[in-house]
């Protein structure tokens, strides 16, 4: 029998989403005067897609609708301090190119046939080629959507470093004490981490009745962060496995993380993220994280905004280990290896990737091993590579043995593809580039 404080979260949770659903809401746009941004973005296009369709968008909704993310919501801004860009050694990739189904194709082809609008490749920390499309460039701030996660869990790291998170193991209830009496309560940060909670969540971007569509339309509603909390946090949610025992994809899991790091820290992530990480390791610009309560909680599922070079940055942070410019390392010392640790759990565990797919929030994306006739199979293995992925093609790839990092911006037609469809070109793609950088 619910509490009477469960039933009103309950009844608070319907009438969000029943007004979503029924009143559109028309925040003002932000712009860089209302941020107060220190550097301003561009372009800054008049006309934006709705956000509540944003899982309908086209190709170009999408270019625009990711390039003024950060106008569309409410956001708290991460600024930068006294960054210096990245030194450049210029390398022609024109000629690198892959084998798919038994056709050839240059990195031109993979650009246009993967709808990117942006592209970086870093090498021992140069940036050895670049790529902008669609109007973007070195300026612009473009979306993360699920690379976000990877933010979040390297915070998390920073966290247990300080002492803030004392174990990955503590059950989540120990810093987020809404969850007593949920399916959340005796998960653990780790679980949380590996997306083996055990919690039903349905992640369906093509169901507009899944619970990632509901929290799509509760972000287009005011009052956002009771919203998604009701949604997440719903007593009537059940578990369909014990914790660590299955692994599914889950972005109330990582909403959930990062409110539950925001409690354990005193701090938004957006202000997390600037005071450890941004500032410390010398981001070249401002960035802004969507934001359900400005300066109090930031989405922990998604909403990372930032310039290209500055996605390269962090993951160059991530690929040195944490170890930030004045030689303190802020992750703990096998935080990294740790966080491509693929989990072996049920699901995980598959004819694609036998080795396990997913660690803490970071993917495997090497080349299935039911793939065929594609090549190059070699060049970026599973043991040394872990990839940030996000919707529509967003990607953070670091290779710690070859000091190698790869980010790109894209506007993918379908937003989870199968991983034998643009995943797989992406990873056949990195491969040659990564091939042709260690001769």
């Amino acid at each position: 029998m619910y509490s009477s404080h469960m039933k009103i979260k309950t009844a608070l949770l319907a009438f969000c989403l029943t007004t979503v659903f029924n009143i559109q809401a028309s925040p003002a746009l932000n712009s860089c005067k209302s941020l107060h941004l220190n550097n301003c973005p561009t372009p800054v296009d008049t006309k934006l897609p709705d956000v509540k369709n944003m899982l309908t968008w086209n190709q170009q909704q999408r270019a625009i609708g990711f390039r003024n993310d950060y106008r569309s919501y409410d956001a708290d801004v991460f600024y930068a301090a006294s960054g210096v860009p990245l030194p450049r050694a210029p390398h022609n990739l024109s000629k690198v190119g892959y084998q798919l189904n038994g056709k050839s194709y240059l990195l031109k082809d993979y650009l246009k046939r993967n709808n990117v609008t942006g592209m970086m490749v870093i090498k021992d920390g140069k940036v050895v080629w670049d790529y902008y499309a669609n109007g973007n460039n070195p300026t612009t701030l473009w979306t993360s959507r699920s690379v976000g996660k990877s933010v979040v869990s390297t915070l998390v790291g920073v966290a247990l470093k300080e002492g803030k998170i004392k174990s990955l193991d503590d059950e989540v209830v120990k810093y987020n004490h809404d969850v007593r009496g949920t399916a959340w309560e005796h998960v653990t940060i780790r679980q949380l981490l590996q997306h083996t909670s055990g919690v039903s969540w349905n992640e369906d971007y093509t169901n507009p009745q899944s619970d990632f569509s509901q929290l799509t339309q509760c972000e287009a509603h005011p009052n956002t962060y009771a919203c998604v909390n009701n949604l997440v946090k719903d007593p009537k949610r059940k578990a369909y496995a014990k914790p660590g025992k299955a692994w599914s994809y889950s972005s109330g899991g990582a909403w959930l993380l990062g409110d539950t790091l925001e409690k354990a820290t005193g701090v938004s992530i957006a202000k997390y993220l600037q005071d450890k990480i941004w500032q410390p390791y010398g981001m070249n610009r401002d960035g802004v994280w969507h934001s359900y309560a400005v300066g109090k909680h930031d989405v922990g599922a998604h909403g990372f905004n930032a310039t290209l070079e500055d996605w390269g940055k962090f993951g160059l942070f991530v690929m040195n280990n944490g170890i930030l410019p004045n030689g303190k390392q802020i992750l703990p010392q096998n935080w990294v290896k740790d966080a491509r640790n693929w989990n072996k759990a049920k699901n995980s565990v598959s004819k694609l990737h036998p080795e396990g797919t997913y660690g803490y929030e970071w993917w495997n994306n090497s080349i299935p091993a039911t793939a065929t006739n594609v090549a190059p199979k070699t060049g970026l293995n599973n043991q040394d590579s872990m990839w940030a992925l996000g919707i529509y093609g967003q990607i953070i790839m670091v290779n710690q043995a070859q000091k190698l990092v790869i980010v790109q911006w894209s506007t993918w037609p379908k937003a989870e593809p199968s991983m034998l469809e643009q995943p797989l070109e992406a990873s056949l793609m990195f491969n040659a580039i990564a091939n042709k950088l260690a001769l």
